[in-house]
Parts: structure tokens; C-alpha cells; sequence
């Protein structure tokens, strides 16, 4: 039997038990649209060309389109069509809700010729996830006929499923999160006059398609779409593309306004670039593969070697776009990736990487910078392991760096005696006078993006801070920090101009999608320029989100926030969902995560969002708890939180409480249930369940470790690799843990969820295991990832909502 075959038979047994076990729920009012009039065709032949003679019934498949329903009148129950004096298509559209996994079938009578679709689809069934769906009934009204339609739900849960108007909105759900448009980039001109806009688009089905605008911010008004891949010049407000011709890459500029295009360069050599802010030469970023290894046995010269590419090396070029003279400018065998060119075109800094095995951090880095004229170079920085990126002022004679609180001999260090900093909570620092100085010792946001503005002088970044990724601005001439006001608590990208104060910036928030402003830097005012948001939610409804923060029993105060379902009642009872930082940054207010909180509440859940201890975005000292604890105190502070709110909020079960975390929160998931039983059921997706096995095992075991576990090793801290170790603390564990993992990961490997749930099957405790084929440590695949997601929600139903036939539809009992 093939797969359509099988697909049709388990159908139709479906089908079948709906029809044994079913309640009928009559359809009494739906929207109505018609009739439109269908004109029998002129007969030329007596049959068509597969023998067929012409019926006015086949009329039914001709098209009809669906919108026509959006602003049309309610007709109530046993609608009794208009006679007609020609064949006539109709319309009939109605929303099915249904709260939980559950069954629908659509029944239509009175009416001999008529096609069913919900959602779009050609069907009169619906098995699966709790949804509302737009049932469209069309129809054929023949002259003379006196038909009465009829329209009813069968389903085998009539408690779980409501009848709804045609244009109700639904819940928000995991296909909202999947399916839309999104802000993939913005930049905005050198005189702030022009911007170009990239978006991505995911449609029904996973297909994904991308397009770029070029606006003009004076008018508004689009110029032209053009293709990825545009960029602005760095001063003469055109914008440049590379075209592949017969002698090579060409690259153009093209005025914005009229369009017309300049060759700037012929026959530029393949290979990233940086085009120099006086655009008369390039910066050549040139790779070369190292030596390479017998494909059948070969050797791993050091733990990175496993990673594919890992042997490539990069060095610096300049080339010349008036001579086509191309230069190198640095050789060697570490890696040397360009940090900035100065705006007159003088120099540049770069940074060197090379491998230290043998002493926390196991990478270092090395800061230079080099007169381009005479090749002259200084060497800046001298091997720390501390620092990320570097930029020139706008007069070249100043230096910013990022580094985290140990970078630079710890000039920046904030924390208590005896706590080591968190090596991912960055800092900002200033190069003036042949010094450094910490320039955040005392900011508590977690320094993310940065930039240098030439117009006014002040360095504009982004930062989190606490739970939000919000805009900051270092005024230079007072040393002062201001947070700049704008509408959205997640500032994802931004772009400054050059020579006037305006950035542009797009952001989101806990209950909003993608929305694009201008925020005028004098002024301090942001003007919205387009909102993706609107058109995402406007068939969706979202319950509240809400902060909240309780002081722990060492009397911190810990940042939480808490979702609601769309149709709560303060009066019932719900179970509730507690999710959790994985890595070191905090759980976030993004509105499309890899756990869309307000797609978990539209289910019938509250949920909590935890930030304890060892989060950035808190200051130095908060997050210097996620060192050398391994879950310590991180444990104690979920624990709390939980138990705290579900004592605040009487319309929390507290007996149907579920937990939720990846990668260190997958972790956080397993040890949280070695330490407490208030949970009645867990997920852990790619959680490490042995810190010595992850350590040597993961792409990037032992170089994270060197943030979480700093200058601890499994042969010098056993009690800190081994007791905080879920998989030896397995046997205090009673809580039904599911195991989600990519079977291709290779940050935390799968053997991290195969041995825990090993030792969990052992002792007899409820665990499932589900992995993800060839996936890695994020589930990205569209297909996968809907059945990863309905994995979670389906577990969560089973333990939470006491309703295990989303789960057994998904993985049946197995006699083996």
C-alpha cells in the first residue's frame, strides 16, 4: 500500500469513529455571499476531450474567491438560496474552534452540488491541534431548484469546539509564529535621505522568499525594489551591487533617486570586502584552506580541528579600484579578520585569534593597527582572551573596545571577592592616549551592538538590560548614559547616518512584532515608518503580558514576567508553564522565541518567565553567579519564583505546574527535578545531563565551560563537574521528563538526553525521548520544527490538562 493509500485509510477509520461516536453541533448562523451568476458555456463539441458530455454540475470547480465573504451578511441556520435563472455559485463561511487536540467533520445537506474547504484546503475533516479555522462551504444553485442548506459539526469532544463568525479572530498560535514577514535589515544613507529595508517572508508550507526597498525618507515613497545584496556607499549616498560578467565581478553604484548606474571597478577579485569610507580602495578579507586530511582515518590536531572549516585561515588585502593593484597587508597562519578603517582612509585595526589550550581563555586575541601609507604597526592589545571588537573615532584618534569584565588585566571588574565575571556580560572600554579606561564598570545593561556616531559624537548601542534589549547613548563631552525613549522593549537593529542626526532602528515587543522607525538623535522623537506587526496579528487575539518581580529568600530581586490566555478568567484555574534562560543571556521580552510565550497561553496555560540568577543584563555581580555554581542558586530562584507566584495568583493549579528549558535551560530542566517535585512535568531540549561528558564532547563543551565553570576542570573540581550533575543525582528524579534533542548537534551531542533518559528508563521513572533527524541544536527545518513544537505541546497536555490523545495520536503505545 503507498503512502496516499495508507494516508486515505487511516483517514476514513477516522472518519468512521467520528460518525460512531459523534455529537452533532447544527451551524446557526453563517456570512453569505452570492449568487454569481455562471453562463452555460457555447457547446462547439458534443463532448470534451476526455469523452465527457458537458453537466452543469461540473460548474462547482470553477474558482470563487473566498474574500468576498470578509464583509458579507450573516444569513441564519437553514438558509434557503435566492431562485435563479442561471447555474450560481454561493458561498457560506463559518470559524470552528476548538480548545484542545480533538476531531472535526463537516456536514452539509439540502444541496446536491457543493464543495467544503477549511482553511483553504478541500476537505470536510480536521484531526489535530487546537485551532480556529475558516470553514468555507461552496456551493451550486441550479434554476427551479428549491434547496434548504443545512450545515452541522460532527465531532467526538462537542465541549471542546465552538462555532465562531467567518471573520472572528483566533487565538495566537505557533503557525502565526511561523508564517509572516520580517525585518531582515535595515541601513539608512550617509546624509540620512535614503534607506534601504530587506525583508524575509515564510509562507504556509515553509517557503521562504526574500525582497529589498529602497525608500526615500523625505516623501516616503518606495523607489524601486531591488535585489539583495545592496549596500550604501560609505559618503556619496549611492548604493552598490556586484555583477558577474564574462571578466569577472563588476562592481556598479547607483544613484537612488534617478537610478542611473557608474561602473566602479572591473574585474574585482571574488572574496569578501569592506569598501573603504573614502571609497577608493577596498579591504580583502582572503582565505586560504589549510592542509587537509585523508578522508577514510584522519587526525584531529586539537579539540576546534572537529569543526567543519576549522583549517581555513584569513589574512588581509587592500585593493586598489583605480589601478586594480591588489596588496597584501598581513601573512601568517592565525586567523586576521578587520575591526575598522578610520574615516579618512589611514589606517586600520585588525585583530589576530590564535589557540591557548593550556590556560583559560583557550583563545586569545591580539589588537593592531597599521598606517596603511607606510605599513607602520602598533600593536594595541597583546593576547587577551578578554576582548570582542574594536572601532575608530570619527577622527580616527580614539579607539572602542568591547571585552567582558576580565578584559585588559580586569580594569573593568565589578564583582565580590571571590566571584569570577561572567566572560559574556561585555563591557565597553576607551583607547585614548596611549591607555585604556572601562567606560561601563558601573552600567549594569549587557553591552550587545555599538556604534560611533560621526554626526553628534556620541557612541549610540544597544544593550540588555534585564529583560529587554534596549537603546543607549554614551554622550562623550559629560561621560553620562542616557536610554534613549523609544516604543519597543527589543531594539533588534539600527543604522545611523552619517552627516545629520538620524538613526533607524526596528524592534519588537513581548506582545508585538516587527515595527520600523526613524528617531530623530537631536530631538530624541521617533516616527513610525512601517508596522509588519499589524498585518501578523490582525486575525490573531493575545491574553496580557505582565511583569513581575518577587525578592528571593537572599533577598534579590528577581525579574519575571507572566502571560495570560486571550479568554482568561480570574475565576478558574489553569496550569502553568515556567521557562528559563539557557547559555548566559536572559529569557527575553522577543515576541517570536523558540518558546512563543503567548502561543503556550493561547493552549490554556499561564506562564511564567523566570530571569534568576547569572543572567545578563543585571550587572556584573548577578551574572557572576552562573560561574562555577552549575546550577546553584539558578535552582533555588526558579523554585521560588514558582512557588511565590502560584501563592500571589489563586487562579494558578498548583498542582499542574510544567518547566521548559534548552541547552543550559535544558539542564536547568533536569537538575531543577533533582532538587524539587513541585513540577508535574518537564522538558528538557538539548540539556546537558553530565557536565564532564559535555565538556570534552561538545563543538564548544570546553570553551563554554570556561565561561560557566572558569579555571574548573573535571580533575580539579569533581564536586562541581560530577554532584551538579543531573545525571548523577538521576535517581531523586520522579517527575515525567521529556527528552528533545537534534541528532545532529553539536554543541551539547545527543548522548547528553540518550543517557539521562537511560537512567531514567533504568529506575523505572516516566520519561520519553524524542529526537530530531538530522537537526542540530536549533530545530529549524519547517516541517520538524512544527512536529517538535507539537512534541512540547502535546507532553504539556498529557501531564498538565490531563488529555493524552494529542500525545498518543503522535506516539502511540508500542508492543515490542
Amino acid at each position: 500500500m503507498n503512502f496516499l493509500s495508507t494516508l486515505m485509510a487511516a483517514m476514513m477509520c477516522c472518519m468512521a469513529s467520528i460518525t460512531m461516536n459523534a455529537e452533532t453541533i447544527d451551524v446557526t448562523s453563517m456570512r453569505h455571499a452570492g449568487p454569481y451568476a455562471l453562463h452555460k458555456p457555447f457547446i462547439v463539441d458534443s463532448t470534451d476531450v476526455s469523452s465527457n458530455k458537458f453537466a452543469e454540475s461540473s460548474l462547482l470547480s470553477q474558482s470563487l474567491s473566498f474574500n468576498l465573504l470578509n464583509d458579507a451578511a450573516t444569513v441564519s441556520a437553514a438558509y434557503v438560496p435566492q431562485q435563479v435563472s442561471d447555474a450560481s455559485l454561493e458561498l457560506l463561511g463559518f470559524s470552528v474552534s476548538t480548545t484542545a487536540y480533538t476531531d472535526v467533520m463537516v456536514k452539509v445537506d439540502g444541496v446536491k452540488h457543493y464543495q467544503v474547504y477549511i482553511d483553504g484546503r478541500p476537505t470536510t475533516f480536521v484531526k489535530g491541534e487546537p485551532a480556529t479555522r475558516r470553514v468555507v462551504v461552496k456551493y451550486l444553485v441550479m434554476p427551479g431548484a428549491a434547496d434548504t442548506v443545512r450545515v452541522s459539526i460532527d465531532t467526538g469532544h462537542p465541549e471542546l469546539v465552538s462555532i465562531g463568525d467567518y471573520m472572528s479572530k483566533h487565538d495566537y498560535n505557533f503557525m502565526d509564529v511561523l508564517h509572516g514577514t520580517h525585518f531582515s535589515g535595515v541601513s539608512v544613507s550617509p546624509n540620512g535621505r535614503f534607506l534601504i529595508v530587506n525583508y524575509s517572508t515564510v509562507m504556509p508550507g515553509g517557503q521562504t522568499s526574500s525582497r529589498t526597498r529602497i525608500v526615500d525618507l523625505t516623501t516616503g515613497n518606495t523607489l524601486r525594489e531591488a535585489a539583495s545584496g545592496i549596500r550604501w556607499l560609505p559618503r556619496s549616498n549611492r548604493y552598490y551591487f556586484l555583477r558577474t560578467e564574462s571578466q569577472g565581478r563588476t562592481l556598479i553604484s547607483v544613484d537612488p533617486l534617478s537610478g542611473q548606474q557608474e561602473v566602479m571597478a572591473q574585474g574585482v577579485p571574488s572574496g569578501s570586502f569592506t569598501i573603504a569610507p573614502t571609497e577608493d580602495f577596498l579591504i580583502y578579507t582572503i582565505t586560504a584552506e589549510g592542509p587537509r586530511e585523508d578522508n577514510g582515518v584522519y587526525q584531529v590536531i586539537e579539540p576546534d580541528d572537529r569543526q567543519p572549516g576549522w583549517r581555513t585561515r584569513t589574512n588581509l588585502s587592500i585593493y586598489n579600484l583605480s589601478t586594480g593593484l591588489m596588496q597584501p597587508l598581513t601573512f601568517g597562519h592565525h586567523n586576521i579578520s578587520l575591526q575598522d578603517i578610520s574615516d579618512d582612509g589611514t589606517q586600520i585595526l585588525f585583530m589576530k585569534s590564535e589557540s591557548r589550550l593550556t590556560a583559560r581563555p583557550t583563545t586569545v586575541f591580539s589588537l593592531y593597527r597599521m598606517n596603511l601609507a607606510t605599513m607602520q604597526t602598533e600593536l594595541l592589545v597583546d593576547r587577551d582572551g578578554f576582548i570582542g571588537q574594536a572601532c575608530f573615532s570619527p577622527d580616527g584618534k580614539q579607539i572602542l573596545l568591547t571585552g567582558s569584565p576580565e578584559a585588559l588585566d580586569g580594569i573593568g571588574r565589578n564583582v565580590r571577592d571571590g566571584q569570577t565575571p561572567s566572560m559574556t556580560d561585555m563591557q565597553l572600554y576607551l583607547y585614548d592616549g596611549g591607555h585604556f579606561r572601562p567606560l561601563t564598570k558601573t552600567f549594569n545593561p549587557n553591552v550587545s551592538r555599538m556604534q560611533w556616531n560621526r554626526a553628534d559624537g556620541n557612541i549610540y548601542f544597544t544593550a540588555e538590560d534585564r529583560d529587554s534589549l534596549n537603546l543607549f547613548c554614551l554622550n562623550m563631552r559629560t561621560n553620562s548614559f542616557s536610554k534613549l525613549s523609544v516604543p519597543e522593549e527589543m531594539v533588534m537593529s539600527f543604522s545611523m547616518a552619517h552627516s545629520s542626526p538620524l538613526m533607524v532602528f526596528y524592534g519588537l515587543s513581548a506582545s508585538n512584532s516587527d515595527r520600523l522607525y526613524t528617531l530623530d538623535l537631536k530631538r530624541r522623537r521617533t516616527t513610525l515608518l512601517e508596522d509588519l506587526s499589524a498585518e501578523t496579528l490582525k486575525d490573531a487575539r493575545l491574553g496580557r503580558c505582565e511583569p513581575w518581580t518577587f525578592v528571593s529568600s537572599r533577598g534579590d530581586t528577581i525579574a519575571c514576567r507572566y502571560y495570560l490566555p486571550a479568554s482568561f478568567d480570574a475565576g478558574k484555574q489553569y496550569p502553568m508553564i515556567v521557562n528559563y534562560y539557557g547559555g548566559c543571556s536572559p529569557t527575553s521580552r522577543n515576541f517570536e522565541s523558540r518558546y512563543p510565550q503567548h502561543a503556550y497561553a493561547s493552549l490554556g496555560y499561564v506562564v511564567l518567565v523566570v530571569n534568576p540568577s547569572g543572567a545578563t543584563g543585571f550587572g556584573q555581580e548577578f551574572s557572576a553567579r552562573h560561574v562555577n555554581t552549575a546550577g546553584e542558586g539558578v535552582a533555588q530562584d526558579i523554585i521560588e519564583a514558582t512557588q511565590t507566584f502560584c501563592q500571589q495568583h489563586s487562579y494558578v493549579n498548583s498542582k499542574k505546574i510544567g518547566c521548559i528549558g534548552a541547552s543550559y535551560g535544558g539542564f536547568m530542566t533536569q537538575y531543577l527535578q533533582t532538587v524539587t517535585d513541585i513540577f508535574a512535568a518537564a522538558i528538557s531540549h538539548a540539556g546537558i545531563s553530565d557536565h564532564t561528558s559535555y565538556w570534552g564532547e561538545g563543538y564548544w563543551g570546553y570553551s563554554y565551560s570556561e565561561v560557566s565553570m572558569a579555571n574548573s576542570y573535571p580533575w580539579s573540581n569533581p564536586e562541581l563537574y560530577v554532584n551538579q550533575s543531573p545525571l548523577f543525582r538521576a535517581d531523586k528524579v520522579h517527575t515525567p521528563i521529556l527528552f528533545l534533542h537534534g541528532d545532529a548537534d553539536t554543541n551539547v551531542p545527543v548522548g547528553e538526553s540518550i543517557q539521562m533518559y537511560t537512567a531514567l528508563k533504568l529506575l523505572g521513572r516516566e520519561t520519553a525521548m524524542v529526537l530530531v533527524r538530522d537537526q542540530n541544536h536549533h530545530i529549524l527545518d519547517y516541517q520538524k520544527r512544527i512536529r517538535w513544537q507539537n512534541t512540547i505541546f502535546a507532553w504539556f497536555a498529557r501531564y498538565l490538562q490531563d488529555d493524552p490523545e494529542w500525545w498518543n495520536s503522535m506516539y502511540s503505545e508500542k508492543d515490542l
